[in-house]
């Protein structure tokens, strides 16, 4: 008897216990780990999925084991790899194996899809496929299959007669291209050439051009219309007199966006080759080494990172590449995808289900070598990869929210040691973290202090709008801003503006008794959007008509304060009439594609300013950019979180780094409230050595990471009481596990505490080295699974981004 061990999803109940399942003699040969499966659970009949782990001989179950109903896939979803990491993911993030097992695969195994059984072409008149498909051209894989016939399918797959095919049932007519072709041979073809009219110039066209490239159908309709010049009269016709047949076939789809322009190899500079030889040695020695790459923005980190993924394919290995968020980055994708060609797949949550499966079905069959795509692309289905590269590694955006709460940083450094190849993370503004492992020698520090071709880096002004000339009463944009944006317009050069906030004003307030309007599910006062005329929630998307009267004192004295992108659009429209301002937050990127197109826009010179929230901070190299200007630099050092002079003194540096990067000098101007802060002071002059001593200092001195280990507990309800009473009682099961060296924070409410009608509570633990914090955290996990069905939302995150 062979027995299955299978992680089940119990959404109300999860375990990382797996459960013991006979496999009945009939799927013997087909059950193997990386499956899914169906299988009954508890003492009813209900039917669950589950993940088969590991298949073994015996079981020390001494009653009558349960069998497998039925197997979901007929291949593994999950390789052996992917199932190993499992296990290591759900106990680092405290999250249910179900979970991690479910984040490695791509959205379309978690949508509703069919299956479907196709032939592989040169097996199309094998008896037994034929026997299998009948006179159909696929099969639909049910769950009132034979297990005769579940068999027949694996061992023909095993003999790669047939692939099995995955349609998501909402997206199968995006999957589909109307195509021609014809079961006549040249000779026949020519015999209804010589039947036809002579006047009949489009049957003869169309025929003609079947004959030519009878070796080459079906040929899809679209391009005998657009490329051929054929109509489709003409194509029914031939369909009429016997001569084609119209049928439907499945096509590869393209993620919107992506355009790649060919690219040819750059001379590097020393720092850059010095760099690539360090990167390529490792690779050849198959040596799982960190480098953090620091270099300057403009220093050319990405010709590195190409020329490095080169040598990783020339030995045969594959390579994957991180970068924050693809519909940000667009430029860099489009020189790896115009280098590397079709031998790149792009991984990302902007695709389609069907376009993402697309890319993941090519990964898994080899025919990519490699992989560029945001946080979850570091699950993709690579063998012998050879190099692994996190592009801007600071970024937050690489730690996922939910469960698993999972830094992609951590899981590429657990595969690169599977693979035994080099990460390279890089980075003008490394984390602290990656930083302070580089100084104590666990990362590889490689240095690029120039930027290419000896191009300075860009004058930085910083204005204090604190001053009677710079004042707020007289607009958002200084006037030194205002001159500079007049001339780099004038000069037909172009201009990139950064405000951290989205909307038109960040609160309504009335000057008669000082009412702010709220959202009623959050502790937040909404934002107005003047183009929908809307009071907006950016944390539950609630959403109200803007008032015309105080709703406390129904005076009409309403103000709108603070500013938001919305805003400085409408001044910059008004103090420079001559300029064409394009907007780019959330707001105007809600539509797929809109990144891409607003980038396009911008750099085919259809607009002289680029007016944006962080997302136009990175990413983007466009020659003519010779002026940037910052319009709020405090918006991030107003958060209460430790991080906060970090994340501005980044956000800084990186938008700085956008001005001057081909041969015209770059100039960019800072307006703050607070022009003498450590983090606004050495992100003017890109002084990353500077900050990072004053922030490790300061980090030191509040006890806070790299010097301690952070976990942060955090408790939600409905009922404020309850989130409480709940907090105090997770602080004592903490205490006994502790020793008096860390230190226990909490609980206390959240910076907002309530977010959807729940009230947030939080527990912070710093720590050193406490053996049994981890043990009593994934007791914790276990033993709060039932609050969930009283409403209680409980989550553990393991070294936390953010700590309001």
């Amino acid at each position: 008897m062979s027995v299955a061990e299978v992680v089940v999803d119990v959404p109300t109940m999860q375990t990382n216990r797996p459960f013991e399942y006979e496999i009945p003699e009939q799927l013997a040969d087909v059950v193997v780990p990386g499956m899914r499966v169906e299988v009954s659970f508890g003492r009813g009949k209900r039917k669950i999925q589950g993940f088969v782990m590991k298949i073994k001989d015996t079981s020390n179950f001494s009653g009558k084991l349960k069998p497998i109903d039925r197997v979901i896939d007929l291949r593994p979803v999950l390789t052996p790899e992917m199932l190993d990491l499992s296990y290591w993911l759900a106990d680092q993030t405290y999250s249910f194996q179900i979970s991690c097992l479910q984040t490695m695969l791509p959205s379309v195994m978690r949508a509703k899809y069919k299956q479907f059984v196709e032939a592989v072409p040169e097996f199309v008149d094998d008896a037994e496929v034929k026997s299998l498909l009948g006179d159909g051209e696929s099969l639909e894989i049910t769950s009132q299959m034979t297990d005769e016939t579940i068999q027949l399918i694996n061992r023909l797959r095993r003999q790669n007669k047939i692939e099995i095919n995955y349609v998501v049932e909402n997206q199968a007519r995006q999957l589909k291209r109307q195509a021609v072709t014809t079961n006549l041979n040249p000779i026949q073809l020519r015999e209804k050439r010589n039947s036809l009219r002579s006047n009949a110039k489009a049957q003869l066209k169309l025929v003609n051009y079947l004959i030519d490239n009878v070796d080459h159908l079906p040929i899809e309709m679209s391009e005998l219309e657009n490329d051929q010049d054929i109509g489709r009269s003409a194509i029914k016709t031939a369909e009429k007199n016997g001569i084609l047949e119209i049928i439907e076939v499945t096509k590869r789809r393209k993620p919107v966006g992506i355009t790649p322009e060919k690219t040819t190899k750059l001379a590097l500079t020393d720092e850059q080759q010095q760099a690539v030889d360090q990167i390529v040695t490792a690779i050849d020695q198959s040596n799982p080494e960190t480098f953090l790459i620091e270099g300057v923005t403009g220093s050319g980190k990405t010709e590195v990172y190409l020329q490095s993924i080169e040598q990783a394919l020339n030995q045969g290995r594959s390579a994957l590449m991180l970068v924050p968020e693809i519909s940000l980055t667009p430029q860099m994708v489009n020189r790896v995808t115009g280098r590397f060609g079709n031998k790149v797949a792009v991984l990302h949550s902007g695709l389609s289900s069907g376009e993402r499966y697309d890319e993941w079905t090519r990964i898994e069959n080899g025919s990519v070598k490699v992989v560029v795509g945001a946080r979850s692309a570091v699950f993709a289905p690579l063998k012998n990869i050879g190099l692994i590269i996190i592009d801007e590694e600071h970024e937050a955006s690489y730690k996922q929210d939910d469960n698993p709460r999972y830094h992609a940083r951590d899981v590429a450094l657990w595969r690169a040691k599977q693979h035994k190849c080099p990460v390279v993370l890089g980075s003008a503004t490394p984390s602290l973290e990656s930083r302070a492992r580089a100084q104590k020698g666990v990362y590889h520090l490689i240095y690029m202090k120039k930027r290419v071709n000896d191009h300075p880096l860009p004058h930085v002004q910083i204005i204090d709008m604190r001053d009677a000339e710079n004042s707020a009463a007289k607009g958002d944009i200084s006037p030194l801003l205002q001159d500079n944006l007049y001339r780099a317009v004038k000069r037909g050069e172009q201009a990139i503006v950064l405000l951290n906030r989205r909307g038109y004003s960040s609160f309504m307030m009335c000057r008669e008794c000082g009412f702010t309007l709220k959202c009623p599910n959050c502790d937040v006062s909404l934002t107005y959007h003047k183009d929908l005329s809307k009071m907006k929630c950016h944390y539950c998307g609630h959403e109200e008509p803007v008032p015309t009267v105080c709703p406390n004192c129904k005076s009409k004295k309403i103000g709108f304060y603070g500013t938001g992108t919305q805003n400085i659009e409408r001044q910059l429209n008004e103090l420079l009439p001559q300029a064409r301002v394009l907007r780019m937050d959330v707001d105007t990127t809600r539509r797929k594609g809109a990144h891409a197109k607003i980038i396009k826009a911008f750099g085919d010179h259809k607009a002289d300013i680029l007016l944006g929230t962080q997302m136009i901070a990175k990413g983007l190299d466009f020659p003519d950019v010779t002026l940037v200007g910052v319009i709020n630099a405090d918006t991030t050092l107003s958060i209460s979180d430790y991080r906060a002079s970090e994340r501005t003194f980044q956000l800084l540096t990186q938008v700085s780094g956008r001005a001057g990067r081909a041969d015209k000098e770059g100039h960019v101007i800072i307006q703050t409230f607070n022009p003498d802060h450590y983090a606004i002071k050495d992100a003017a002059v890109q002084d990353y050595e500077t900050f990072y001593k004053q922030e490790m200092y300061l980090r030191h001195q509040s006890n806070y990471t790299p010097y301690y280990f952070t976990t942060l507990v955090s408790v939600a309800h409905k009922d404020e009481g309850q989130a409480l009473k709940q907090s105090y009682w997770l602080k004592r099961q903490l205490q006994a596990a502790l020793s008096d060296h860390s230190i226990l924070l909490g609980p206390s409410p959240t910076m907002i505490s309530r977010k959807q009608n729940k009230y947030y509570y939080q527990i912070i633990v710093k720590y050193k080295n406490e053996p049994q914090l981890h043990q009593k955290l994934l007791d914790i996990l276990n033993d709060t699974q039932a609050d969930t069905k009283k409403g209680f939302t409980i989550a553990i995150d393991n070294e936390p981004q953010h700590i309001d």
